[in-house]
């Protein structure tokens, strides 16, 4: 099968993609809204009729929430090339404050900027551009081929801004479906704008919230200041005390299950040059404050953290009052890696916070969360193979990265169905995802589109 002649097509089909993607940015798609709901079906409707346009077997699936939108497609007879499965999300996030924006989200255009052409408009980056760059793909091969070059299974969800409650009951009911031999994921972003990234590492996250209660009531600190217990002393004591001098975590046993960075893969991300100092001067500030002993993008992709998110207690409003509170509270944050097992270490948070309680004080927990770190093989042949198909299209050579946040899909297709992840993006660091004024490069959705071209075939060789 001749790539060039699907890139040609592609190259010659951009107004049409990109009328479609238009299109499908017009449907408000907003999942955690109710008011949406039949927006979110429209969504999935449109999804199925584009898929069944050029020859897939897709249908709407419906859950106790939005509706999931599932396709099949053999490859060519005979072929020896493995079963892809391709994830990504039709819904998006709210639009508020809807002030904020130049133009109506849902009324996405391309507008000229004095970095190109960008696609403007809720959902182009997060997550319909970058999942029509896969369709896209596919479109093109089947066009110029007749058929796929290898077996594919499409799976779009529709409650990934909402926390996905529908998913993991869905994918177990439908594990044997969902089964493939790796699973493309199309929702991250190119390394600083310019170097396409597959990634291979994500945190999980761990999330307590915990009140300290002392007296039955606020006092007066007139009265009671000096004989009675603060919460909040206590409460900023135990806090401090979650790291060392070093940046570590004090907790016991919270390295186990952290290793250690492959000097390959070390070496890859120091070849990436990342500019910490730009980075960090972004948001005014200026030295990196994490872990001692690691570069700064280690400290970020590869090295767990605990974090206070936020602390309330006493007195907050204008003025000044003179009281001791009855409880104070906080907010705490863990991004694990590797092996990390998330309910150890919560059990270990909660005995080190009960054993600075003094005399006259409780404390109450609420947990928010439990998910550990992902970590995808390379093993598989088809890293190395989308690696070179990304160097072959993007000036920049790509390179396997890590990722600071949480994209649970991975860990989804791991546990349920035995599935390693492959997560390619082109979104860029100024998309604005979430925000006003999202937009998506014209540049990242075209060659997107070709870099799926490019990897398809790659893998189809074996």
């Amino acid at each position: 099968m001749t790539l060039d002649n699907v890139l040609a097509r592609i190259d010659a089909e951009m107004p049409a993609a990109t009328d479609r993607l238009l299109e499908l940015l017009r449907i408000k798609s907003i999942s955690t809204d109710p008011a949406f709901k039949a927006e979110c079906d429209k969504a999935a409707d449109w999804l199925v009729a584009d898929l069944n346009s050029f020859g897939i077997a897709a249908e709407k699936r419906s859950t106790p929430g939005h509706p999931m939108v599932v396709g099949h497609v053999d490859g060519p007879e005979g072929a020896d090339a493995p079963h892809v499965l391709f994830y990504g999300h039709y819904d998006v996030q709210p639009v508020d404050p809807l002030e904020l924006w130049d133009n109506d989200p849902f009324a996405p255009a391309i507008e000229e900027t004095a970095n190109g052409p960008v696609i403007r408009g809720r959902g182009s980056s997060d997550d319909k551009g970058q999942l029509m760059t896969f369709v896209e793909a596919c479109r093109a091969w089947k066009a110029e081929h007749g058929a796929l070059p290898c077996k594919i299974t499409f799976f779009f969800e529709g409650e990934e801004e909402c926390g996905s409650p529908s998913l993991v009951p869905f994918m177990k009911e439908n594990a044997a479906e969902l089964t493939s031999d790796i699973a493309l994921i199309c929702d991250t972003g190119l390394f600083q704008s310019k170097t396409p990234a597959i990634i291979t590492s994500l945190r999980g996250l761990l999330g307590e919230e915990l009140t300290v209660k002392a007296a039955n009531k606020d006092l007066h600190s007139g009265m009671f200041g000096g004989v009675s217990m603060n919460p909040i002393r206590v409460l900023s004591k135990a806090l401090a005390g979650l790291h060392d001098e070093t940046g570590r975590v004090t907790l016991p046993g919270f390295y186990d299950g952290v290793h250690e960075l492959p000097a390959e893969l070390a070496a890859q991300w120091k070849a990436l040059n990342f500019d910490h100092k730009a980075f960090l001067g972004d948001v005014d500030l200026s030295e990196p404050a994490g872990e001692q002993g690691y570069t700064p993008l280690e400290m970020i992709w590869s090295r767990p953290t605990c974090e206070v998110n936020g602390i309330l207690g006493g007195y907050t409003g204008e003025g000044f009052k003179t009281v001791l509170p009855a409880e104070a509270s906080a907010k705490v944050s863990f991004r694990l890696v590797g092996d990390q097992d998330p309910l150890k270490i919560r059990e270990a948070f909660r005995a080190y916070i009960e054993s600075c309680l003094p005399v006259d004080c409780t404390v109450e927990f609420t947990g928010y969360g439990a998910a550990g770190g992902s970590n995808m093989s390379t093993d598989h042949p088809a890293f190395e193979q989308a690696r070179l198909a990304l160097s072959d299209e993007w000036p920049e050579a790509a390179a396997f990265a890590g990722c600071g946040g949480s994209i649970p899909i991975s860990g989804h297709f791991k546990q349920i169905v035995g599935t390693n992840s492959m997560l390619i993006g082109f979104a860029k660091d100024d998309d604005q995802i979430h925000s006003p004024n999202e937009k998506y490069d014209v540049e990242s959705f075209h060659k997107g589109i070709r870099s799926w071209a490019r990897i398809l075939e790659a893998m189809s060789r074996g």
